[in-house]
């Protein structure tokens, strides 16, 4: 090697620790050259290394009955779901770059999570994304807001997957550090899937797609800090996307694939070559010489070090028997990608980068991963002081409301962008095409999707209520978890499987860092419950400005559930006038944590809102139960907004009125605009009412009539509260309102 020794200077100015230069000097048994020193930077950095997360994530529930690759195994999770098909889903983050550049940054998240499915053999079919932002008012919120919307639009749209769900939120703690987590959902027949390995000595190893360029050196790094004021100044780091070469790349990785020339394949996300030389060369305990000058380039002169750390877009790693060159050959050509034989498989251990016949760098790719050499950390924790803030709550300080005033909070909530419609997103997002979506004309809780050629249909949702999160992070990350399986129960479906992503401010933040111990331990009771294991996902750290502001704590929770039978596809609307409107599960004096409590009283710190583990799988249960024995018309669950707000979108659904009226001692607001969970709000024909009166009771669960679905109008104990079609104007024009002003 002709380069000169790296320095611990460098090496911190790449973001690693001086223990870790010394262990690096360790492993190799001299002092890195910079070639070198950046690989490692990238590689244990906390995106590509979890250093900080790892010891806890395996505390998750990773075992399943229908578990097909385990949390770590692949790029993404795989479950089997029946008829001889697996789902291949995950879902990731691309925070800071959407940060700084939102269109590109949104774009190239869908890309690479995209990639991530039909890297596996998987053909991706549906696509569903997580959002938060600062104030809607600001207006660096509404340039963010319109970037990533776009961003994900063009890009899925052009790509041709449908985007069928996802959620959006809007909370100050977002203003400098937005969170874009996009999700994608794939089909491949059971052992038909790809794995990330290469196999022997002796075979070829492949680039193709687009050429390598200087977007994105650093990226994983980038992901890796505190975003700052001169955070734009890392502009490089925010790849830049192409849809439609994506396109091509898809149709020519599943031709390849169903050649059997395939050993391995990865797809070059975060540190790019790198990453997927190293992790490819350790899953197969081998090594790869790599010849970088044989990389297709789209700028002249690139060094080592940009070819190696370049998060280009749209490219893939495919490792191919010996022998089989032509085939994948042809059909590349075919699909007119750029591509090259950049090196080949040894049985050296170690990853050996040539540059014009010079070595560059000479490293034990097992000392780079994951679960390999890279440096694991069981980080400190302590209680953050706000908690004692909130623990002052008391409901009993705050004056319930009388029904005027009730009907004051009811068009606030209306119109509050948490709660509001988000069609001004959405209606940019192409829903429809590939004609699986079955939820498009027939809203339910969860997104459902039809499989082709079977009589099932696959049930998917990505929620979390951070601000639940951030009063308790185990109670509130069990509300994330129960939230999507309730959604998913409430649509007809069981859960399956959970993808996360882990949004969080600096790790080495004692109170963060307590946040996210407590948030994986709450994660993991309630995955367990619903026998929901963790297939993978992506831990976000440095979700804080430099300043010293987090984000919420946000583990955003994508779920998959399997719906046996299309005829127990069950919606939120209500159907007919005279339907009686029927609440189960437990109703308590709650409103912590509520958008009543936060937006409208504006009370910064309250309790998380009631939850009893038990109890909500004793709810979702039963409403299973009564969908498979049809007794019920629709079924919608109490989230933002309480029961007032679930009545009133299952009402707009279908241009329809209620009635409902309290019959217990609770609060008024409690009642109405509480955010308790483990509740479903249901309508049932009058007929079948005694039948599913009779189910609860066998089932122990908690039943109460409010009221019936009426043609027109809103009545609640007895006093008009306007009619459907206004509130339904103010619920559908209030992001466009204020995004449009």
């Amino acid at each position: 090697m002709q380069t000169a020794s790296a320095t611990i200077d460098q090496a911190t100015q790449l973001g690693l620790l001086p223990e870790e230069f010394d262990k690096i000097c360790t492993i190799l048994g001299r002092t890195p050259n910079f070639t070198e020193l950046s690989v490692y930077s990238v590689m244990w950095s906390e995106h590509c290394s979890y250093k900080n997360s790892i010891t806890l994530l395996k505390t998750l529930p990773r075992e399943g009955s229908k578990i097909l690759a385990k949390a770590g195994e692949e790029n993404a999770g795989l479950v089997d779901i029946g008829d001889g098909l697996a789902c291949c889903f995950k879902i990731e983050s691309h925070n800071h770059p959407s940060a700084i550049e939102p269109y590109q940054g949104a774009a190239t998240g869908v890309g690479g999570i995209n990639r991530d499915i039909f890297s596996m053999g998987a053909r991706p079919i549906a696509q569903l994304n997580s959002l938060r932002f600062g104030n809607i008012n600001s207006a660096r919120t509404k340039w963010l807001v319109k970037g990533v919307v776009k961003g994900i639009g063009d890009y899925g749209n052009a790509f041709g997957i449908p985007t069928v769900g996802g959620e959006v939120y809007f909370d100050d703690c977002y203003e400098q550090n937005i969170l874009v987590n996009a999700m994608s959902v794939g089909i491949v027949e059971v052992g038909k899937s790809i794995s990330a390995g290469a196999g022997p000595a002796g075979n070829p190893v492949y680039i193709f797609g687009s050429a390598t360029g200087k977007d994105g050196i650093h990226g994983a790094a980038f992901a890796s800090k505190d975003m700052g004021e001169n955070s734009h100044e890392d502009l490089p780091s925010v790849q830049v996307g192409d849809p439609f070469w994506e396109k091509l790349i898809l149709e020519a990785s599943m031709e390849i694939i169903e050649t059997g020339a395939v050993v391995g394949m990865q797809d070059m996300g975060a540190a790019g070559i790198t990453c997927s030389t190293s992790e490819m060369s350790a899953k197969s305990g081998v090594g790869m010489d790599i010849w970088l000058d044989k990389v297709p380039m789209r700028q002249k002169d690139m060094k080592s070090w940009e070819l190696l750390l370049s998060e280009s877009q749209e490219r893939m790693l495919v490792i191919v028997h010996k022998g089989k060159e032509n085939l994948i050959e042809k059909i590349l050509e075919k699909w007119e990608l750029t591509y090259a034989c950049i090196g080949t498989v040894t049985d050296s251990g170690n990853v050996r980068y040539y540059m014009h016949g010079e070595l560059e760098a000479d490293i034990p790719a097992e000392s780079l991963v994951l679960g390999g050499g890279a440096p694991v950390y069981q980080r400190e924790w302590e209680r953050p002081a706000y908690m004692d803030e909130i623990a002052k709550f008391k409901i009993s300080d705050i004056s319930d409301v009388n029904m005027e005033q009730a009907r004051e909070v009811a068009v606030f909530l209306a119109a509050q962008p948490n709660i509001a419609s988000k069609n001004w997103i959405y209606e940019q997002y192409d829903s429809m095409v590939g004609t699986i979506n079955q939820s498009t004309n027939r809203p339910s809780d969860a997104a459902v999707v039809k499989i082709k050629g079977s009589n099932r249909s696959l049930a998917l949702t990505v929620d979390c209520n951070s601000r639940y999160v951030y009063a308790d992070p185990d109670k509130g990350t069990q509300i994330a978890v129960s939230e999507a399986a309730r959604n998913i129960a409430c649509s007809g479906g069981e859960p399956t499987g959970v993808t996360n992503c882990l949004n969080f401010g600096n790790p080495y933040n004692k109170e963060v860092y307590y946040q996210f111990k407590y948030a994986i331990e709450g994660m993991g009771k309630a995955c367990r419950k619903f026998d929901a294991p963790v297939t993978g996902g992506n831990v976000s750290f440095y979700n804080q400005s430099t300043s010293g502001n987090a984000v919420y704590p946000t583990p955003t929770i994508g779920m998959v559930g399997v719906i046996q039978d299309e005829s127990h596809i069950m919606t939120m609307d209500f159907k007919e006038a005279g339907d009686r409107i029927v609440l189960i599960g437990k109703q308590t004096d709650d409103i912590g944590s509520s958008q009543y409590v936060a937006k409208y009283l504006q009370v910064e710190y309250s309790t998380c809102p009631y939850f009893d583990l038990e109890e909500e799988y004793q709810v979702q249960d039963f409403i299973k139960n009564a969908i498979r024995n049809g007794l019920l018309q629709s079924a919608h669950d109490l989230s933002e907004g309480g029961l007032f707000i679930s009545c009133l979108e299952s009402a707009m659904a279908r241009n329809a009125g209620f009635s409902i009226s309290k019959n217990n001692h609770l609060r008024n607001d409690a009642w109405l605009f509480g955010e308790s969970q483990g509740r479903v709000l249901v309508s049932v024909k009058p007929d079948k009412l005694q039948g599913l009166i009779s189910l609860a009771e066998k089932s122990g669960v908690a039943l109460d009539e409010i009221g019936a679905v009426t043609e027109s109008g809103i009545q609640i104990n007895q006093v008009g509260f306007g009619d459907t079609g206004t509130f339904k104007n103010t619920y559908h024009t209030a992001i466009r309102n204020k995004m449009e002003a």
